[in-house]
This record gives C-alpha cells, sequence and structure tokens, in this order.
C-alpha cells in the first residue's frame, strides 16, 4: 500500500474511534485498515494506537504522527491541485448530510441539474433530524437548521428561515382559531424534542424584548420534521415550523396559519465543514451551488 493512503486510513481511524467505521466510511476491508496501520507503525519502528476490544487511542507518538500526518496530505493535496483547470471535471464521492424536510421539499427535487453538470461525482445523501457527527462519520459538509453549537467546525451562514404558527384546518373546526396567547389555555401543542425523553419547549414568541416560552398542553412528542407535520396534518394540534416547509399545505387549505403576530425566532441556516485548510473541490463547488439555491429562500443573516 502506498504510504500517503496508509496514513490517510491512519487519520481516519483516529478520527472515528474505530477500525470497522474507518473501514466502512473509505469502502475497504476491516482487513486492509487494520494492515496500513501495521505499516505505517513498521516504517516509523512505533507504536501509533492503543487497541482494545472497544476502542482505539493514539499514543503519544501516534499523536505527534497525527499532526504531522494531517500537514502532509493537505500540503500533497493542494499540491496535487496546484494546476488542476477549474473547468476540470469533478470525481469521486460527495458526503453530504441535511434536515429531512429541506431535503426532500428543496434540494433534492434540484439535484438533478447539478449531477447532470457533474456526472462522475457519487452523492451519499444522508437526510436526518439527527445532529450527524460531521468529522467522525466522514461527511464533507453538514446544512444545519438552528443554533450551532460545534465552535471546531467552519460555518458558512446562508441567512435565516421563517417560523410560523400552524394547525390544520379540521383541528381549527373543532376546537376554534386562537386568537391571542390566553387562548392557547384551551389548545394543544405538538412537541418536538431532538431526544425523546427531555422536556419539550413550549409556545416560542416575541414578548417585544426577547423570545420566551409560553408552556402549553400536549399528548404527542415527535423527534423528527416529517412526523411533526403529519402529526399537525391529522390534527393533533398546533406546531411553529418553517414556512417553507408548510407553504403547500397552506396553499390547499389542508393547513392553516394563526396567531401571526406571535411567530417563534427564525432559524438560522448554516453549512458545516472540517476545520481544513484545503476543502475538496466537489465539496466546494456542492456548498456553493447550495448557496445558490437556498439563499434566495432565506432572510438576511
Amino acid at each position: 500500500m502506498h504510504q500517503l493512503d496508509a496514513m490517510r486510513i491512519f487519520v481516519r481511524v483516529t478520527e472515528t474511534g474505530s477500525f470497522t467505521q474507518a473501514a466502512d466510511s473509505l469502502g475497504l476491508p476491516r482487513a486492509s485498515v487494520s494492515n496500513a496501520i501495521k505499516q505505517l507503525e513498521t516504517k516509523l519502528g512505533t507504536r501509533l494506537l492503543h487497541r482494545t476490544t472497544r476502542r482505539v487511542q493514539l499514543t503519544q507518538d501516534g499523536q505527534s504522527c497525527l499532526e504531522r500526518c494531517k500537514d502532509l496530505l493537505t500540503d500533497m493535496e493542494e499540491w496535487e491541485t496546484m494546476f488542476v483547470a477549474r473547468d476540470e471535471a469533478l470525481t469521486g464521492r460527495l458526503r453530504i448530510d441535511l434536515p429531512a424536510t429541506l431535503a426532500r421539499t428543496t434540494v433534492i427535487p434540484q439535484l438533478p441539474a447539478f449531477l447532470a453538470q457533474h456526472p462522475a461525482l457519487r452523492v451519499e445523501l444522508s437526510s436526518t433530524d439527527r445532529r450527524v457527527d460531521l468529522v467522525r462519520e466522514g461527511f464533507d459538509c453538514v446544512l444545519r437548521v438552528g443554533a450551532i453549537v460545534d465552535s471546531t467546525l467552519i460555518a458558512r451562514p446562508l441567512g435565516h428561515m421563517r417560523q410560523i404558527n400552524v394547525a390544520s384546518t379540521a383541528y381549527l373546526k373543532r376546537h376554534g382559531v386562537p386568537r391571542t396567547l390566553d387562548d392557547l389555555r384551551t389548545h394543544q401543542l405538538i412537541h418536538y424534542a431532538t431526544t425523546l425523553g427531555t422536556r419539550p419547549a413550549g409556545w416560542e414568541y416575541f414578548d417585544g424584548e426577547r423570545y420566551t416560552q409560553w408552556p402549553m398542553e400536549g399528548v404527542l412528542t415527535v423527534n423528527n420534521a416529517d412526523a411533526y407535520q403529519a402529526a399537525c396534518v391529522a390534527g393533533l394540534g398546533l406546531i411553529q415550523a418553517p414556512e417553507s416547509g408548510v407553504r403547500g399545505l397552506l396553499a390547499d387549505g389542508t393547513l392553516q396559519e394563526v396567531l401571526p403576530e406571535y411567530q417563534p425566532e427564525p432559524l438560522a441556516v448554516t453549512l458545516l465543514y472540517a476545520n481544513r485548510r484545503h476543502l475538496p473541490r466537489r465539496a466546494q463547488a456542492f456548498m456553493n451551488w447550495l448557496a445558490d439555491l437556498l439563499t434566495p429562500r432565506l432572510t438576511k443573516p
């Protein structure tokens, strides 16, 4: 195995903390990953990783080697692309993660046009409301809707997504249309929690000084956007959701907007990628395309 390939595998093992996960993300047999690490250790004459049945951990020499490998690989990538024409075809695998609703309603319908421009690309698209680990799971970039908590990643803000309050027409016929915050005492809120078992938030609104919560009852808590919307359509209560995701249901009369003067805080939309000096051209191209697609649909940051 080429030494640079072995170095890439070593870096991937340290990122995932697992030989098996590294092999899966690289599309290699586990034995090839294990042999690459042994090759590096033999070449350098030192142990780089402590191996147990549950995890792998860097030795002191391994930590020093890791930093040097990252620098060398970055320098090599920059050297290899130094004189590459900007219009050369994009190739390789592109692994991205998007929120499920945004992927379904906005990105995937436009994706054929992007792939037609870059037919040699192979895209792996994850669409989940779970906060994936960009580095450990080998993603080139991820799109986040909401607050950003990982300060170790590079953030590219795209704008904000307006949220509105909606309920199904059938629900409002049964329970009436709320006109004030006090009216919410007799209504049900469908709660959204990324992790089930945590305490759901209430009705969010701006009180004139800051965004705050109005406590509300609700018989259902969900943990993904599709279930959140489906529960609303089924008449189980009110929701506060991005306008772009419910626009079609408002247009056909399935849902109705309520309490427009008590809207929740707009959601920040951000592209995230790893803190590297060199980002693959395929990732740069996709992020630029995604920014061009989404920015007209967003308010300014």
